[in-house]
């Protein structure tokens, strides 16, 4: 018998807790109740509309989209810069911005454990790096992109709650309080990086590296500047229908829902968050039109790219072998 079916036969074993399976519950509670959602919005979606809708899209607000997008992900890329000043490795920074670039379209569009995660910890192998610089780098950037995130999404549930459908009856002061709350936690980041900038912090066994004030206030500056500009590109494909805050604050709504049902790329998820908070405020056709031009301008073009560039990588690594 295994050691460990052995213990939990043993009399006076601790009882297994009850947490672990109360957030399992809720999980599929909240996978159930996103899937219900996306099936009831698709039965009521006149896709010959959103065809239409995409199709009068502008070629040249289009080409503006796609090239906030490549500036999206430029910023993006910084995160992992900022990575190699924390660990000190010396790879050149056309090359780590490349390997940060690839990890994230497929992170985008395949989930973080094929993009964020198992890209970077073989392109960068492969490169040199040692495991633990990678590990390093790789929470470093989550890090940055989620303490950005808190960042502007306690400033846009705050300042400019949703305006929500009336069936719900739920108002503002929730999102407000929650808001604040995002904000406090990004304001008590960058109060621990100027106490304790410098230092390694142990949490249950983890060993934490404190950025300095300056480090921290760079990653929320970059992660901040990165969501805002993705919420820009949906603005703009939108055409103004929306108020900013409104799209900005929705997608930030829908990023957190992506992460929690971990279905790749989103797939809608994203659109299903939209449609419940705004079809009161645009019709679907539009809405949705935008959201697919989104898609094809921030999800499906920059994998085509990394394709591309993952190719060529792979071909360099295995040349400078032979040679």
């Amino acid at each position: 018998m295994p050691g460990s079916a052995r213990a939990a036969a043993q009399p006076g074993a601790p009882a297994r807790p009850w947490w672990p399976w109360l957030k399992r519950i809720a999980l599929w509670v909240f996978l159930c109740g996103v899937a219900w959602l996306i099936v009831r919005q698709a039965r009521t979606i006149e896709w010959d509309e959103v065809l239409d809708a995409l199709q009068a899209l502008p070629l040249a607000l289009v080409a503006a989209a796609a090239a906030m997008a490549a500036a999206s992900f430029a910023l993006y890329t910084t995160f992992d810069l900022l990575g190699r000043h924390l660990t000190g490795h010396r790879l050149r920074t056309p090359t780590v911005m490349g390997v940060a670039f690839i990890s994230y379209a497929f992170n985008l569009n395949f989930g973080s454990l094929v993009g964020g995660v198992a890209f970077r910890y073989r392109l960068y192998s492969r490169l040199g790096l040692r495991a633990s610089d990678i590990t390093r780098v790789l929470g470093f950037s989550m890090l940055t992109n989620w303490i950005g995130y808190l960042l502007v999404a306690g400033a846009a549930f705050a300042l400019s709650p949703l305006v929500l459908p009336d069936e719900w009856r739920i108002d503002s002061g929730g999102l407000r309080i929650l808001g604040v709350a995002l904000l406090a936690v990004a304001t008590g980041y960058l109060a621990m990086c100027a106490l304790a900038g410098g230092r390694a912090l142990t949490v249950r066994g983890h060993i934490l590296e404190v950025p300095s004030l300056r480090m921290g206030a760079l990653q929320l500056l970059l992660s901040a500047a990165n969501w805002s500009l993705m919420g820009a590109i949906v603005w703009l494909l939108l055409q103004g229908r929306i108020d900013y805050p409104q799209v900005l604050a929705v997608l930030l709504v829908a990023a957190v829902a992506g992460v929690i049902t971990h279905v790749p790329a989103g797939l809608g998820v994203l659109e299903a968050v939209f449609v419940a908070l705004l079809s009161h405020q645009v019709p679907q056709g539009p809405l949705l039109g935008a959201l697919l031009a989104y898609r094809a301008v921030y999800y499906l073009l920059p994998l085509m790219v990394a394709l591309v560039l993952y190719g060529i990588t792979e071909w360099r690594v295995r040349h400078r072998r032979k040679t």
